[in-house]
C-alpha cells in the first residue's frame, strides 16, 4: 500500500489525509470507529447527544474500541447553551482534535492548547482563517460553497489557494468531494487533507432512515438548494418537494426579527432550535416535512454501503489518480508527498 503523507496525517496519525465530516443528527460512535478502521480520522458533533452522560458514553466507546485519532466538533457561537459543558468534557477526555463551528474559536483553542488536543477552525473566507490563525488554531477547515449543511460563498479551488497563500497553517478543503479525482483535486490546490460528508449518510452505520439515505441516493447535485428557514445562515438541503412548497428564503417577518438589534441573538437562537428541531423530525421519523441536509456530493453515492466501503473506495481512487498522475509526469510512481 502506498503511503500518502500530508501534515493533517502527520497530526492525526491517519494513513488517508480524510476526515469523515462531523455530520448533526447522522454522525454517530459506530461511524466513527469504522472510519478508523478504513485509515480516516471520523467526527461526531458534541449536539448529537442531548445530556453529557451520554456525550461521555460515547467518548468511553470510541475509547474503547480504537486508540486511532477521532474528532468532535463543538458549535462555539450562543446558540449552544451547552457548549461551556462540552468543551469542559472534551478537554477532560484529551479528544484527539476539535472542529469548532459557528462563532469564535478562542476559548476553545485556549482550553485545549495545554492538553495538546489538535483545533481546526471552519473558515469561509480569508479574513476569519487569519483571525483563528492569530489565535493560534492548528489547521483551518476550507468551508466552500459546494458543502453539506452550513456551505460557504466560494468555489474550492479560488478559497484553498487564497487561504494557502496567505496563511501559514495547514488548509483542509471540506464540500464538492465525492471521488478519488476530486480528493486530488483539492490537494492539488494546496490543501493538506479533505473532509467529507454527504456520501457517509447513504451508510448502513448511520442512525438516519432509509428515506433519508435514500434520498442522497436518488437525487444529485442539481437537487441541492440553498435555504436560510433552517439557522438563519444559509444551509445546503434536498430540494424535496416539501422545500420546494415553503421556500427556501425567509419571510419579511423572519428578516425583520432577525436584523432587529436588541432581539436579532434571540431570534436567531429560536431559529436555530426550530429548524434542528425540524431536521431531527425529519431524519428519524415518518413524515411529509421533509428537510434533509447534504451537499452537492450525493452525485456520486449509488448505493446504501457500509462506512469502511464507502472510505476504501475512496482512497483505493484517491491511490489510484495519484498513482498515475506520478508516471505520467516522470514515468515512476511517488506516492509521498507533504503539504
Amino acid at each position: 500500500m502506498a503511503k500518502v503523507e500530508t501534515a493533517l496525517t502527520k497530526m492525526l496519525g491517519i494513513e488517508y489525509p480524510v476526515i469523515m465530516a462531523p455530520m448533526f443528527l447522522v454522525s454517530n460512535t459506530k461511524m466513527v470507529i469504522e472510519a478508523a478502521k478504513a485509515g480516516i480520522a471520523g467526527a461526531i458533533p458534541a449536539l448529537n447527544y442531548r445530556t453529557d452522560a451520554d456525550f461521555r458514553k460515547a467518548l468511553d466507546d470510541i475509547k474503547a474500541a480504537t486508540n486511532k485519532a477521532y474528532g468532535i466538533n463543538l458549535i462555539t457561537n450562543k446558540s449552544n447553551i451547552r457548549f461551556d459543558e462540552q468543551l469542559k468534557t472534551c478537554v477532560e477526555y484529551k479528544v484527539p482534535f476539535i472542529i469548532t463551528s459557528l462563532g469564535s474559536p478562542e476559548s476553545t483553542i485556549a482550553a485545549c492548547k495545554q492538553h495538546g488536543i489538535k483545533v481546526f477552525c471552519d473558515v469561509i473566507d480569508l479574513p476569519f482563517a487569519q483571525k483563528v490563525e492569530a489565535m493560534g488554531a492548528d489547521a483551518i477547515i476550507a468551508v466552500n460553497k459546494e458543502a453539506g449543511g452550513h456551505a460557504g460563498k466560494i468555489s474550492p479551488q479560488e478559497l484553498i489557494t487564497n487561504l494557502v497563500k496567505n496563511c501559514k497553517i495547514p488548509v483542509i478543503s471540506a464540500g464538492g468531494v465525492g471521488n478519488g479525482k476530486q480528493m486530488k483535486q483539492m490537494l492539488d490546490y494546496g490543501a493538506c487533507g479533505i473532509s467529507i460528508g454527504s456520501p457517509f449518510i447513504a451508510s448502513t452505520e448511520a442512525p438516519v432512515t432509509e428515506d433519508y439515505k435514500m434520498a442522497c441516493v436518488n437525487f444529485g447535485a442539481k437537487d441541492i438548494v440553498m435555504t436560510t428557514k433552517l439557522s438563519g445562515t444559509p444551509c445546503s438541503v434536498i430540494n424535496t418537494d416539501y422545500v420546494k412548497k415553503i421556500g427556501t428564503e425567509q419571510n419579511w417577518v423572519e428578516k425583520f426579527l432577525n436584523s432587529n438589534k436588541r432581539i436579532k441573538k434571540w431570534t436567531k437562537m429560536i431559529t436555530y432550535y426550530k429548524g434542528m428541531k425540524a431536521l431531527e423530525k425529519a431524519a428519524f421519523g415518518a413524515t411529509y416535512q421533509t428537510m434533509w441536509c447534504a451537499g452537492p456530493s450525493i452525485e456520486y453515492v449509488h448505493s446504501i454501503r457500509p462506512v469502511k466501503q464507502i472510505a476504501n473506495e475512496l482512497t483505493s481512487e484517491f491511490e489510484k489518480e495519484y498513482a498515475s498522475s506520478s508516471a505520467r509526469k516522470d514515468g515512476s510512481v511517488k506516492m509521498s508527498f507533504s503539504n
